[in-house]
């Protein structure tokens, strides 16, 4: 049990996920930063490597495309912690291939890490929030969401299900005081993205109304907003940090 503010982030390590967790700890919160069963060793010296170790935020074994597994962890956290405030669904993968080669497997893979753990992972931590009168869930989507992508179909699908999903979970929650919303970065400054090949990555950004790619920091400092006291007006809105790249 704790008195300070509870922020659950799922995909933690990745490069927005790092960012979000630094930020939490940082402005006062205790997080639970979720990894994938087995990855105990990798995940502690994930937090090594971050500076992370040794500050108020603690590792959480989840399986989030495992339904059963999820409800278990996360039944047995919140009876450990006793309220989480803040959930941050973030984990994600690709499987990209065109759509006439696109496996089953490879379309399977991406929705249920991407889109059913949406399901598996906010409905217990909503209804706590329900319970206890207040709550923020924001959702990482993505600009391939709102605009999809060559050889992205199942991501962009998983993508845009989130933002409707967003949607509909902020109209039921608002009469609690939950608010749900999702954020929708563009391309970001993460190791996966900065690896790519120095010419391909300035054709990305020469397609970028700002040049550049966006910071994890600017990312995450979305989340922190929606999650704060300054976002508590804003719900069922998908805020998109993408320099421009899809304007309406």
């Amino acid at each position: 049990m704790t008195d300070k503010k509870i922020a659950l982030v799922t995909g933690a390590a990745g490069g927005i996920g790092t960012e979000v967790c630094r930020l939490f700890v940082n402005n006062g919160y205790k997080v639970l930063a979720t990894h994938r069963p087995g990855k105990e060793q990798q995940a502690a010296n994930w937090l090594q490597e971050e500076g992370l170790a040794g500050q108020d935020i603690k590792l959480l074994a989840l399986d989030v495309a495992d339904h059963d597994a999820t409800a278990e962890v996360l039944a047995d956290t919140l009876r450990e912690m006793g309220h989480i405030d803040v959930l941050v669904n973030n984990a994600g993968i690709t499987r990209d291939a065109t759509f006439k080669r696109m496996s089953w497997e490879q379309w399977k893979e991406v929705m249920d890490t991407n889109l059913n753990s949406l399901f598996s992972v906010s409905q217990p931590i909503f209804n706590q929030m329900c319970e206890q009168g207040g709550g923020r869930i924001i959702n990482i989507s993505s600009v391939n969401g709102l605009k999809g992508q060559f050889g992205q179909a199942n991501y962009s699908a998983a993508k845009a299900g989130m933002i409707g999903f967003t949607k509909a979970l902020a109209a039921e929650g608002a009469r609690f005081g939950v608010t749900v919303n999702a954020v929708a970065p563009g391309y970001t400054a993460t190791p996966m993205v900065t690896a790519i090949r120095e010419d391909v990555l300035d054709s990305i950004k020469a397609t970028i109304p700002l040049k550049r790619l966006a910071t994890t920091e600017e990312v995450a400092g979305a989340v922190l907003y929606l999650a704060g006291e300054y976002g508590g007006y804003v719900t069922g809105e998908t805020l998109s940090v993408n320099g421009g790249l899809y304007m309406q």
